[in-house]
């Protein structure tokens, strides 16, 4: 055992059955680590990989992630990796000028492992953060996140389950609400605020949880002459106008919506028989984008996109960076560009019809989701001989096939 090492296990010589009690053993070490004052450092040697047969990495606030840390674990011990955890370095002071240079993502390797995605000061900033923006812990978060920017759907949320744990105190900037389940397999709301500045702020202290899902769910701006107020619109691809991930995605990637989720949210809207299209989500950095139509006439036109809205390419744009599967879910709220613009009379009515069944289907979709087993993943892998035919995450689904037939964007 090479030194320093708490706890160390070769799961291959481990029988199914005593996989878990080691993998709770695994994860208590971490959290003893960090309670010590240091970042706990976990080692993953994994004999199938030919490149990349060495993983490991620090976490800060382990605790946090303890769910995802389980799962993880045991896909890689079904698979024969041998672990090991110790201390790491000690744990930095947030307050030390030394932490910027430590969280800077400018050189980030894109190619590490999810698991390992996020550096300790990262992931200590993050939960830190997002304690202040949403009033509540890192560790009351569930695993499915909805994103609003409405406080109408936080009150429906809530309606809808009572016993919903909110904000420490009155005035945070974006609240959350927690429907907690065991293993972090329950919901939470977060009320973002409007604008793609705070939707990449929630997204990227987001990320270090490692959600299974963020579903934004909003009010959008129709574009088309048949759509109807009340419409909905189910983004299947993004064109970004918010400009506050240029730098860091080129507008060259592309960033589409997470096909399971949005074979869910169609499944769901075809069961209640509601009105609503596919198709692509203009987001704008300009809440009165209108008032410039001129300069993005052309590419509106171009993009044949269904609907303007101000944070849901942003979200997916980060979801894309971080890994986190996304998807959204718009009302058409107006119509400017049809005679219709936001009129307060107006929009008070329609909020007041729409965002009933608006939550309904978010929470509908995360719950079938959580019932799942492949969850929203998508991609797959060469098979391991260990496992014979499945790939290294349990649960990788089979090929899928076609989605339904709905109304395009065409």
């Amino acid at each position: 055992m090479m030194a320093g090492v708490t706890i160390s296990a070769d799961f291959s010589t481990i029988p199914d059955a005593q996989r878990p009690e080691k993998i709770e053993q695994l994860c208590a070490a971490m959290e003893a680590a960090d309670e010590a004052g240091h970042y706990p450092k976990l080692i993953v040697e994994r004999p199938w990989s030919v490149h990349n047969r060495v993983l490991e990495g620090e976490f800060a606030c382990p605790r946090a992630i303890r769910w995802y840390l389980q799962r993880e674990l045991g896909r890689l011990a079904a698979a024969g990796a041998r672990m090991s955890v110790c201390r790491g370095r000690q744990a930095a002071d947030l307050h030390d000028p030394e932490l910027v240079a430590a969280v800077d993502e400018t050189r980030w390797d894109l190619r590490r492992k999810k698991l390992f995605l996020f550096g300790p000061e990262r992931m200590a900033l993050s939960i830190d953060r997002l304690r202040h923006y949403t009033g509540t812990a890192a560790e009351t978060f569930q695993r499915y996140v909805l994103l609003t920017n409405y406080a109408w759907h936080t009150e429906e949320f809530r309606a809808a389950l009572a016993v919903s744990n909110g904000p420490d105190s009155d005035g945070r900037q974006m609240p959350a609400w927690h429907y907690a389940q065991p293993d972090r397999a329950g919901l939470t709301m977060i009320n973002i605020g409007v604008g793609p500045s705070n939707a990449k702020t929630i997204t990227d202290h987001l990320a270090v949880l490692r959600p299974d899902l963020v579903l934004m769910i909003g009010h959008c701006a129709g574009l088309r002459n048949r759509q109807e107020i009340g419409d909905l619109v189910l983004a299947t691809a993004y064109m970004r106008d918010d400009r506050v991930l240029d730098d860091v995605l080129p507008l060259s990637v592309p960033v589409v919506s997470n096909y399971t989720l949005n074979t869910l949210l169609l499944d769901e809207l075809t069961s209640r028989s509601l009105r609503s299209r596919m198709g692509i989500v203009f987001t704008t950095a300009n809440r009165n984008w209108e008032l410039q139509l001129a300069s993005v006439a052309d590419r509106l036109e171009r993009s044949r996109a269904l609907a303007v809205d101000m944070e849901s390419a942003t979200v997916a744009a980060n979801g894309f960076r971080y890994r986190i599967p996304t998807a959204t879910l718009l009302a058409v709220s107006d119509k400017p560009l049809h005679g219709h613009p936001k009129q307060s009379a107006d929009a008070q009515g329609f909020y007041e019809v729409t965002r009933r069944h608006h939550v309904e289907i978010a929470i509908a979709v995360a719950e079938k989701v959580r019932q799942t087993p492949a969850g929203t993943t998508s991609r797959s892998r060469s098979p391991s001989p260990r496992r014979s035919g499945r790939c290294i995450r349990a649960g990788c689904p089979p090929p899928t096939s076609a989605p339904p037939t709905s109304r395009c964007s065409a």
